[in-house]
């Protein structure tokens, strides 16, 4: 267990939510999610822990990481876009991306490398932000439903974003404009996101599921001809 504290009324454990791999170091890189929350850096051979970066704000669920460059990605509650040497799992900084007095949960991202960019969905706010890497500045704000997951395509140049509430898929043209608009919609019930071929995109889909009415039906996963 990465936290291995028991849940009392006092004391909650860090939860797992992200994962992410750099396939050059066979690092596994995992969020831990609380008021603080932590990045679990984790050896993928012996699958043991081997450090933990700390300090990454409140719920950090975003993660991406850039395995060329040697950089780990978070985003959080708190607003914000962290960076991380990998080499040395230090934070080289952190922005606040945007100041403008309403609530914002950068719940995930996706990374363009190429072209240093990140796009960033955002579950309080209808739109998804592409920000430049570099110096953490938003280049465009693109109207979108509250969104959940996101995943960039190199080979298309597009982001493909799900909306749980709206139960739809967004895919996102790359050309950088000055106005950009999702292009197309997939209408679905909720959903994650995983990996796409060049012509393909697999969609995963949660059943709606509450204490007082639980689901009755396994979760699905669509794939979407792109």
């Amino acid at each position: 267990m990465l936290d291995d504290r028991k849940r009392s009324e006092t004391v909650r454990p860090l939860a797992p939510r992200e994962l992410a791999v750099n396939e050059k170091t066979n690092t596994v890189y995992i969020t831990g999610l609380g008021k603080e929350s932590v990045i679990w850096v984790v050896d993928g051979d012996k699958l043991t822990l081997k450090d933990t970066i700390t300090n990454t704000g409140a719920m950090a669920t975003g993660l991406a990481v850039d395995a060329d460059a040697k950089r780990i990605y978070t985003t959080n509650a708190d607003g914000e876009l962290l960076t991380i040497d990998s080499d040395s799992n230090k934070i080289l900084s952190r922005k606040k991306l945007q100041d403008d007095g309403k609530e914002h949960f950068y719940l995930n991202l996706s990374l363009d490398t190429a072209g240093h960019r990140a796009f960033i969905t955002d579950s309080k706010q209808p739109e998804v932000l592409v920000v430049d890497l570099r110096d953490g500045k938003v280049l465009q704000k693109i109207a979108a439903p509250e969104s959940l997951a996101v995943l960039f395509n190199p080979t298309r140049n597009e982001a493909y974003v799900t909306h749980r509430k709206a139960g739809e898929v967004s895919v996102i043209d790359g050309k950088p404009t000055k106005s950009s608009k999702p292009s197309k919609r997939q209408p679905i019930l909720t959903a994650s996101r995983s990996p796409p071929t060049v012509k393909t995109l697999y969609v995963s889909v949660k059943q709606e599921s509450t204490r007082q009415k639980e689901a009755t039906q396994p979760d699905d996963v669509i794939r979407i001809a792109l």
